[in-house]
């Protein structure tokens, strides 16, 4: 009769209110869920632009003032055909909405993988890069990278399309760039300093 190992039997059950708490967890699956909807509206609306786009660069003067009304772009001349300046701002409009659903996935799976359940993808070839070894922390980082990259598509847009903005929302935007930018510094800086008192503290109950 094989003895039964104490290492694997001294785990013992849940208390009521403990397991409450801990299930309480999935209540973000419909967060995750919602954002996963929102992630489709945005792949529609990307396909929108995008024949609006093909369609202007066609000729179409409709799909152009559908173009120009969606980007907001604003000069002294009327346009009647596709220019540089929209292409470009359309194109920029296009990257930002990648950079958003990028955005996203990074929310919908790390987010589900740290705070609700793991989702058991080690090995598995599809397996995002930064996956492996994320957790709250480098979440963190890397929300408020992908937060200035998009503060960025729409600081060069704005400059791109100046005309259509005032000074003071040209400021207000710089601005907020700028204190985007900070804070990504101050959350990397402050969880470097945390990983290396961690490390320093494990050195030290090593010696």
């Amino acid at each position: 009769m094989q003895e039964k190992d104490p290492l694997l039997g001294s785990r013992s059950p849940m208390r009521p209110l403990p397991r409450l708490i801990f299930a309480s967890r999935w209540l973000q699956l419909p967060l995750y869920l919602g954002l996963i909807a929102a992630q489709a509206v945005y792949v529609v609306h990307f396909l929108y632009e995008l024949w609006h786009l093909i369609q202007a660069a066609a000729g179409s003067p409709t799909a152009l003032q559908a173009l120009i009304t969606s980007i907001g772009y604003k000069t002294t001349i009327p346009s009647v055909t596709l220019n540089e300046t929209i292409i470009m701002l359309v194109v920029l409009a296009l990257i930002d909405v990648v950079m958003i659903s990028n955005l996203l996935i990074m929310v919908i799976i790390g987010g589900y993988e740290t705070f609700v359940s793991r989702m058991n993808l080690e090995g598995h070839p599809d397996q995002p890069e930064w996956l492996s070894h994320v957790n709250a922390s480098v979440l963190k980082v890397k929300l408020a990278t992908a937060i200035i990259g998009i503060s960025s598509i729409h600081l060069l847009k704005t400059f791109i399309n100046a005309a259509a903005c005032d000074e003071k929302t040209i400021l207000a935007q710089t601005g907020i760039h700028v204190v985007f930018l900070f804070s990504a510094i101050a959350i990397a800086a402050s969880d470097r300093i945390m990983a290396s008192g961690k490390a320093h503290d494990q050195a030290g109950d090593l010696h």
